[in-house]
């Protein structure tokens, strides 16, 4: 057996590097113009052996915490101060020697039992998530082998076993395939993009990038028109050479419930059959609160799966959901690497669906994400948006990752062989 249930945390740091988008990134809940990144580095004693590990996530208040209560700048001085907490208080938080996936739920548990209206859990769970990250990037250069080989040895972890009659390890372990070199990639449209102009997003997606799968942003405020713009931006995508257009769609919790989403896929079918053939799920149309906004999904989930994304801030609501009749999840690494793995594993368990989506990771956090999806059985490929939203927070990794990140087929790229969750070489043009 491996050192690896003797993973201790030594100490982090956090740094912070406020990035500016390209073009705004509009949800349901307003518009994105600046977000701040933080990147964290963690160290730690695996056995005898003592490493570095990174971690990034965008700080996204608007998406983790959306509220009127407070303005984007005092949330995001919020956020900053949690995080330099974590930093501080990382190996308090994190215990004794574990496995680096005991480590982590420890980390989660502990940012978010704190929480309440000011942060939300999801809110906390984005400040720790960097942490987590870190930690399992310095186990795997500590062992010089990948995070993802952590799972080969029946490791007791606690905080997770319960959730599965032969334990949480055994569980990822037949959660986690051989990791593929190439996941096709998605772009956002914007509810107002402009479809025609040759100079925009949209036909410079196609152009020059090659995407053929679509992320729709629709604004569940007039069920009609939500249609008519999916159907435009899949006829618009065949227009412009597109053979076999897949779309998603994303309303951010907008519709009021289960049955207007049921209405909106009705009334998607008889407007083009084909453009709703196209479409692969939606995510959280609905409240993130599944408590007290619950829903039964299963005959809208009949018509198209509909994935859990905002819904899921702990793993005791996984029950909950397949009560409901959620179709699987959308998953995000900034919930936390080890919080991702386990509820994958436990609704894999279960033959739900599981895509990869984003946060606009940038960086080692876009790296971190696509090596998730490289090893998970996602339906999708992958969501990646820094290229189209924050390309120069990836300028210093090109043109060596040009792969990832500035594409050219409608795929993202990259030798899945590294060690960690990263490498030394990647690390290198990351600075």
């Amino acid at each position: 057996m491996s050192t690896l249930h003797h993973t201790e945390v030594l100490g982090a740091r956090v740094e912070f590097f406020e990035q500016k988008f390209r073009v705004p990134l509009r949800l349901s809940t307003g518009l994105i113009e600046t977000i701040t990144e933080a990147r964290a580095t963690v160290r730690v004693r695996v056995g005898r052996e003592e490493a570095e590990g990174s971690g990034s996530i965008y700080l996204s208040d608007l998406w983790a915490w959306p509220t009127q209560a407070l303005s984007h700048a005092e949330r995001d001085a919020i956020l900053r101060k949690e995080c330099e907490g974590i930093a501080t208080a990382l190996p308090a938080l994190t215990g004794t020697a574990a496995h680096p996936l005991e480590l982590g739920l420890r980390l989660h548990d502990a940012a978010c039992e704190k929480a309440g209206t000011a942060p939300p859990a999801l809110a906390l769970a984005l400040c720790m998530a960097p942490f987590d990250a870190a930690i399992h990037d310095a186990a795997g250069r500590a062992l010089q082998e990948s995070a993802f080989a952590f799972y080969r040895d029946a490791v007791a972890i606690p905080s997770a076993d319960a959730y599965f009659p032969g334990g949480a390890c055994a569980a990822i372990s037949r959660l986690l395939r051989p990791p593929v070199d190439a996941l096709e990639g998605w772009w956002l449209v914007n509810a107002h993009d402009d479809l025609e102009d040759p100079q925009g997003d949209f036909l410079r997606a196609i152009r020059i990038h090659g995407m053929r799968n679509f992320k729709i942003k629709i604004l569940a405020q007039e069920l009609s028109g939500d249609a008519e713009r999916t159907v435009a931006v899949y006829r618009a995508a065949r227009r412009h050479g597109v053979v076999a257009p897949r779309l998603s769609l994303d309303s951010n919790e907008a519709h009021a419930d289960a049955q207007a989403v049921r209405d909106f896929l009705r009334i998607l079918h008889q407007a083009d059959a084909e453009a709703f053939g196209a479409v692969m799920y939606l995510e959280q149309p609905t409240s993130r609160d599944i408590h007290r906004r619950a829903f039964d999904w299963h005959e809208a989930a009949a018509l198209k799966p509909i994935l859990l994304d905002e819904g899921l801030s702990g793993l005791d609501l996984l029950p909950l959901m397949v009560e409901q009749g959620w179709s699987g999840l959308a998953l995000k690494t900034c919930k936390g690497h080890s919080f991702t793995l386990v509820a994958a594993a436990w609704a894999h368990e279960r033959g739900m669906l599981l895509a990869m989506q984003d946060l606009t990771n940038p960086g080692i956090s876009a790296i971190h994400s696509w090596l998730v999806a490289a090893h998970l059985p996602v339906i999708n490929g992958i969501e990646l948006n820094s290229p189209q939203f924050t390309p120069q927070a990836n300028a210093a990794a090109l043109p060596a990752l040009a792969g990832l990140f500035d594409i050219r087929d409608g795929s993202h790229r990259m030798n899945p062989q590294t060690a960690g969750l990263g490498s030394d070489l990647l690390a290198s043009h990351l600075g």
